[in-house]
């Protein structure tokens, strides 16, 4: 860990409020010559950590300073009671500017740096660990951070400084202050002069003003990784972000659909869409685990739609083709789709107004997903930093950001210090961080170099644009590999060899690398001729022309004119190599005479330039020639010569050598740059693009130097030299700002450590160029306090502690932005993140330790992390702990890193666990997509030894096992929880009614729940599908408890728990896994008792209303039978219903239970039919004659009822007594039998009761027999068919009262047949009997209208023909005509 100042001892606390404020004494600047902080910054250094308590002594470490540094103290009233030895290094303190004002570190900017985080947790900002910077003065007795095995020394050293450093420092004031606030350090008085709020309150800007350094100072780094990479590119393939929903859309988003459900939106939809959408909206948008979704950053709009499109094609899909309609499945949900879209933008809103507002609030980060420029990351970091606009124009002047020459030479400097520092650890190998073997201290070393050596190689990869189509040059600089590699440790920069290259002669002679191409320039002239003045002399009419050429290149001219109006807009462009071109321009006229051959030339000039000349609109003499007048030729040009980025200085000097430029003359030399580390100054002559002497600049150092009264001439007063190991080259320019822009420009190329300080003259202010410009901004960055930053040497900071402080910066500056990024920077923030560490030398270990410490943080606080992201990260730390790197290369590996590892390693085991272990809340409804399945993807990588040794398949089973056991505890205490089910089922108050109606809403949501998992959650655990049904059924077992609480306390007559016992059958029977697991087997146990009792009281009831119905029955028809049959017949069919509908589990049950009703349902119709049957009895033997004779009777409904209940019992037997398995008809054939004959019966006796009124009749026409006594006597009435017509009204109303009474028209039709075959049979036997004898008219009259009415009624009835013109009848009717024939011939 870092040091937290917190655990200062109690002396070094006691000096914060001992220390006096001197009014007239100057604050020194910060000298802590008492510690070697150099750090070692290649990409594998680290720096070494150690425990708070470590840390406790750490203000006593702050030796030889001139004033008191207080440590950054976030707890400032802990303090330790020990003082132990520190076994850590100590790191480079902030720079500070003792002397001057610095507005740029007031108070009023450094209390609001957390504006942009809106995180409230501390950890989102950046650690104010003020031992992580170093100011550049700093002493540099060892060139690398202390050892800890080295530190006791030092502590000694620390405790003799600290003894003077507070007799000095109680005299010490602080000059530099903002609004009355001071700077830097504010001392406090003494302890018993001032509150604990006043010394709270010191503490407090103490801590904000180190935090502010120390974010300027990662700035500048930053900006320098900006301005001039060279090691990374922006990505433009990364994964496509969305833009998150945040809180304010997601409550907008429920309140639109709320507005569709309530029917205030346009929208048209069906019913079937409303249902859809009331689910979506009941289910997923009023979920307290998406509210949650969106609180973390971790949802966008494409997640609310993909769950609502899942929803629906599970809707669509599932119902039937319709063949009718001509729509497909697809095209439904395309409309849906295209619905929901118009719900979710809200079709009312005013769209306009809603994209200005988003493209005002995300324009910044929509930027962010794209390549961005320099100024646009600029912006960006000066967001996540805190920096202000002015902040940042000064450090970008003051650094010469915008220049690419500073920057470079600027990385080639960091570059020499770091390799000077690798160097030095070899020969200080105790100055090394600590490595988990002895070994790898030689191999560190090796590393650095190699590292340094490949971003010398990016550096030099860089082209040089401009100059001539040469190749890169392979000087002896590409033997630095080999150098920096071997242990000789060489401080040259460039050449082994001194020798340079003296004048043409030698070009051959030396290295064959450096040709003559090499200095070759391309240049580009601009030549723009406009107007001439001095032609009145000339016709007005006649045509001018002018021509310009650079010499030895192409001739232009331009367009004609007349002499009284010669203006032109020709531009002509030269390209040349010449370095110094003579410009020719001339002024012709044409000439009109036909045989001329040329024309007159008027005028003409020559002008020599070079790189730097440009003049606009400048007029200049001409020479005239013969054809002019005395008037003076002027001709108005714009010329301009382009220099190549190559050519980085040119100027006319004076220079003498020792080797090269052995005499005192003016010469034009040029900074010539041929690669990143090649330069030479080179001079040339007039008319030539070769060099005639050149000095390549490897191993000079240049300064300012004094004049030489022997050198100075009027065009070269101003001196500087170009000093090396035997030789020393003089140079003297005209102007002091001349000599500035020299020095700067050979101070960048040569890449010397020592900066060139002009020495103090008065600068002639008007003529003020480019390089005192740069003076200039200089001097103001040094007043306000930015020099200090700037300057500093970047091999002298702990760049992995600043690292960390930045990297942490932007991940909050990125889970803040509107984006759902789930914790991936952005294409900008990554490529500026990986170009500081290869730059700096940040370890690529510690760099995804720290980013996976600060991922695992924000996870805690609540913000979704992608674990694709965790695991990328975790796998290459695991590969260099573990040294299984992928590219096979042998690496270091620090203690710091192998125990941050484990420490990692341990969090993420844990986080992991627990998001295994809430799944359905930490990725609710499968969101983000895929991440669950990355989870416990990573979960087996992390549970793994290393990475070579993949955990075994039983460990990690065991492991997501216990994970899934106790998610299933958890999702059913919040899912109890939700439903009350504590404060519900277990208090006495409620009824049993009201506890079970609790269970099976508690039932509902948990069939809900599993539904849900099985839906969005099984995919992710399918290779542990065992696992989640164990985690199911345990999860069930939870719910049986308060289910067996519930069912005991329930009455023993009361039914209410069977639809729980439904609901809970229903959903495990169609599962797949569950179906006949632990929990359905409970639930079958449970439950068989209950159903036995019900099934047995049922029995009883259907018994006792059977028994009591028919005594008290009244025979009023019904339905289809009387109100005891029908009310049989319908509990017997409920309860097999009932019985059938609970889909009992077990199959042997289930058969018994339905073998059991079908037997009780065959004889409870046995018992009704035989209750039927024996009241038709009595109510066929009771019914009578009415009105006194026997054809007037009439058939009693009761009877008809009677048979309607036996027709009834009959057509529900095959439903109520079928078994559906076995045996089909074991129960039903035999109350069918049953039934039939019973029916058979009824028929008999009907018909027989009906054929006795046929018989009533003819006894009383025997009375008419011939021969008869009572013939005579009833023949005196004089009687016509009276008999006759009283039986057919009879026959009439009976079959009438079947028709209508009996429900079965099968059963009456076979009634009617069967009684018209026996009243035919009747008469045809009565007629033999009276073969012998005539019959009587009256006897003939009564039959023949008995014999025609019936044929016809029970025609008209249905008995069909065959029936009714039988053989009887026939016989019938020819005796009755032969008896009419003989009646008539009387």
């Amino acid at each position: 860990m870092l040091h937290d100042s917190s655990d200062d001892d109690e002396n070094g606390g006691a000096d914060i409020g001992q220390r006096t404020v001197s009014q007239n004494r100057p604050v020194a600047p910060l000298n802590r010559s008492g510690i070697n902080n150099k750090s070692v910054n290649a990409n594998i250094v680290s720096p070494l950590t150690s425990t708070k308590s470590e840390h406790s002594s750490s203000i006593s470490k702050n030796s030889s300073s001139n004033y008191y540094s207080p440590q950054i103290n976030p707890h400032p009233s802990s303090t330790s009671s020990s003082t132990p030895t520190p076994t850590h290094r100590q790191l480079p303190k902030l720079p500070t500017n003792s002397n001057r004002i610095s507005p740029s570190l007031s108070i009023g900017s450094s209390t609001n740096t957390n504006n942009l985080y809106d995180i409230p947790q501390p950890s989102t900002i950046i650690q104010t660990d003020s031992t992580s910077l170093k100011s550049d003065d700093s002493s540099n007795i060892s060139d690398g951070h202390l050892h800890p095995s080295q530190q006791h020394q030092q502590q000694q050293q620390s405790s003799i400084y600290n003894q003077d450093n507070k007799k000095v420092n109680q005299q010490e004031n602080i000059s530099r202050s903002v609004g009355g606030i001071s700077i830097d350090r504010v001392p406090s008085p003494s302890t018993s002069l001032i509150s604990d709020n006043e010394r709270e309150e010191t503490e407090r800007v103490e801590r904000e003003l180190e935090l502010k350094r120390k974010r300027l100072q990662i700035y500048v780094f930053v900006c320098r990784c900006i301005s001039c990479p060279f090691n990374s590119k922006q990505s433009s393939d990364m994964a496509r972000k969305y833009l998150k929903i945040n809180l304010s859309q997601y409550n907008l988003t429920k309140e639109r659909f709320l507005a569709f459900l309530n029917g205030k939106t346009h929208i048209e939809a069906d019913e079937a869409f409303i249902n859809a959408v009331r689910s979506y909206y009941e289910v997923f948008l009023k979920s307290e685990r998406v509210g949650k979704l969106v609180q973390s950053g971790g949802s966008c709009s494409d997640d609310f739609r993909d769950v609502f499109r899942i929803n629906i094609e599970k809707r669509v899909r599932s119902l039937p083709d319709i063949d009718s309609l001509k729509i497909s499945k697809d095209t439904v949900l395309a409309l849906w789709m295209s619905k929901f879209d118009a719900i979710y933008r809200g079709q009312d809103q005013d769209q306009d107004n809603a994209n200005s507002r988003i493209s005002k609030s995300s324009y910044m980060s929509t930027s962010a997903e794209l390549i961005m420029s320099k100024e646009q990351l600029y912006d960006m970091f000066q967001n996540i930093l805190s920096i202000k606009k002015f902040e940042h124009q000064m450090i970008f002047n003051s650094a010469q950001l915008d220049n690419n020459d500073e920057q470079a030479a600027t990385i080639r400097r960091e570059l020499d210090g770091r390799m000077k520092q690798a160097e030095s650890l070899q020969r200080q190998r105790g100055l090394m961080p600590k490595f988990i073997h002895k070994e790898m201290d030689s191999l560190y070393v090796d590393e650095l170099k190699k590292s340094i050596n490949d971003l010398m190689s990016n550096l030099e990869s860089l082209p040089v644009r401009g100059g001539s189509e040469q190749k890169f040059l392979r000087s002896k600089r590409s033997n630095s590999h080999n150098r920096h590699g071997s242990s000789s440790g060489s401080s040259s920069l460039l050449y082994s060899s001194n020798k340079s290259l003296y004048n043409e002669s030698n070009f051959e002679d030396n290295d064959a690398g450096l040709s003559k191409l090499a200095f070759v320039l391309n240049f580009n002239v601009n030549i723009t001729c406009k107007e001439v003045r001095g032609l009145k002399s000339i016709p007005t009419n006649r045509i001018v022309y002018c021509t310009m050429e650079v010499e030895g290149g192409e001739k232009y001219r331009t367009e004609h004119a007349e002499a009284g109006k010669p203006v032109w807009e020709s531009l002509a462009e030269f390209p040349t190599n010449q370095i110094l071109p003579i410009v020719k321009v001339k002024l012709f006229m044409e000439n009109p005479g036909l045989l001329s051959l040329d024309d007159n030339k008027l005028g003409k000039l020559s002008l020599q330039i070079d790189p730097t000349f440009n003049k606009t609109n400048w007029w200049i003499d001409m020479i005239k020639c013969k054809y002019t007048s005395n008037e003076q030729l002027k001709v108005k040009l714009d010329v301009r010569m382009e220099k190549p980025q190559n050519l980085k200085m040119c100027g006319w000097c004076y220079a003498r050598g020792k080797n090269v430029w052995k005499t005192w003359k003016r010469r034009y030399y040029a900074l010539v740059q041929v690669s990143q580390y090649c330069f030479a100054t080179c001079s040339y002559r007039e008319r030539k693009s070769e060099p005639t002497e050149m000095m390549p600049l490897e191993g000079y150092t240049v300064d300012y130097a004094e004049p030489d009264n022997g050198l100075i001439m009027h065009d070269g007063k101003y001196f500087f030299k170009a000093v090396r190991e035997g030789d020393v080259v003089t140079f003297a320019t005209n102007e002091e700002n001349e000599r500035h822009s020299w020095v700067q420009a050979l101070y960048r190329a040569t890449g010397q450590s020592h900066k060139p300080t002009p020495p103090t003259t008065q600068i002639n202010k008007s003529n003020s160029t480019s390089g005192q410009k740069d003076l200039l901004d200089s001097d103001r960055s040094k007043n306000l306090g930015f020099d200090e930053y700037i300057q500093s040497d970047p091999c002298k900071f702990d760049h992995h502690d600043l690292f960390k402080a930045l990297q942490t910066a932007t991940l909050d500056f990125r889970l803040n932005d509107p984006y759902c990024s789930l914790g991936w920077l952005s294409p900008g923030q990554s490529y500026v993140l990986e170009e500081y560490c290869s730059r700096y030398g940040v370890r690529g270990c510690l760099r995804h330790l720290y980013y996976l410490n600060d991922l695992l943080d924000r996870a805690e606080q609540g913000f979704m992390i992608d674990p694709q992201l965790l695991h990328y990260s975790y796998v290459f730390c695991t590969s260099h702990v573990s040294g299984n790197r992928p590219d096979n290369n042998v690496s270091t590996i620090t203690m710091e890193e192998r125990d941050r590892f484990s420490e990692i390693k341990e969090r993420l085991k844990q986080f992991l666990e627990n998001q295994v272990t809430n799944f359905r809340f930490s990725f609710p409804f499968g969101r983000p997509e895929g991440a669950l399945k990355a989870t416990l993807s990573l979960l087996e990588r992390v549970l793994s030894k290393d990475i070579a040794t993949p955990i075994s398949r039983d460990d990690i089973r065991n492991f997501i096992r216990k994970c899934l056991e106790n998610a299933a505890y958890t999702n059913y205490t919040r899912v109890s929880d939700q439903a009350k089910i504590e404060e519900m089922v277990y208090n006495r108050d409620d009824s049993p009614r009201k506890k079970i109606d609790d269970l099976i809403h508690l039932a509902e949501l948990c069939i809900e729940l599993l539904q849900q998992d099985s839906e969005h959650y099984q995919e992710a655990f399918k290779q542990y599908n065992d696992l989640l049904i164990e985690h199911e059924e345990i999860f069930w077992s939870l719910f049986a408890v308060d289910m067996e609480h519930v069912i005991d306390q329930q009455p023993i007559e009361s039914w209410d728990s069977f639809p729980l016992f439904q609901l809970l059958n229903d959903y495990l029977r169609q599962h797949d896994t569950l179906s006949n697991g632990r929990f359905h087997q409970q639930l079958r146990d449970t439950f068989a008792p209950l159903v036995i009792r019900y099934v047995d009281l049922m029995e009883s009831c259907i018994a006792q209303s059977i028994h009591k119905g028919f005594e008290k029955e009244n025979w009023k028809s019904k339905t289809r039978g009387c109100a005891t049959s029908e009310d049989m017949l319908w509990k017997l069919d409920a309860l097999q219903c009932f019985i059938r509908d609970l889909h009992w589990p077990d199959a042997i049950f289930a058969e018994h239970l339905e073998k059991r009703l079908k037997q009780m349902a065959s004889d409870m119709i046995e018992a009704c039919g035989k209750r039927v049957c024996r009241h038709f009895e009595n109510w066929i033997k009771k019914g009578g004659l009415i009105g006194g004779t026997s054809s007037d009777y009439l058939l009693p409904s009761e009877c008809c009822v009677m048979v309607n209940v036996i027709l009834d019992c009959k057509a529900q037997a095959l439903k109520l007594c079928a078994l559906h398995s076995g045996d089909l008809h074991q129960y039903h054939t035999r109350i069918d039998e049953y039934l039939e004959k019973i029916l058979s019966d009824m028929s008999k006796s009907l018909i027989q009761k009906l054929v006795s009124v046929l018989d009533s009749v003819f006894k009383k026409l025997s009375r008419y027999d011939e021969g008869s006594f009572f013939a005579q006597i009833l023949s005196l009435t004089k009687p016509i068919n009276e008999d006759g017509q009283s039986y057919v009204s009879c026959v009439n109303a009976n079959l009438e009262q079947l028709r209508q009474r009996i429900s079965d028209e099968i059963f009456t039709l076979n009634i009617f047949e069967e009684w018209y075959r026996q009243q035919t049979h009747f008469i045809f036997i009565w007629l033999g009997e009276r073969a012998e004898i005539s019959l009587h008219p009256y006897q003939l009259a009564c039959l023949l209208l008995i014999l025609k009415k019936t044929h016809g009624s029970f025609e008209l009835q249905g008995v069909q023909d065959k029936d009714l013109n039988s053989q009887a009848y026939s016989s019938i009717m020819q005796r009755l005509h032969f008896e009419e024939t003989a009646n008539a011939v009387k």
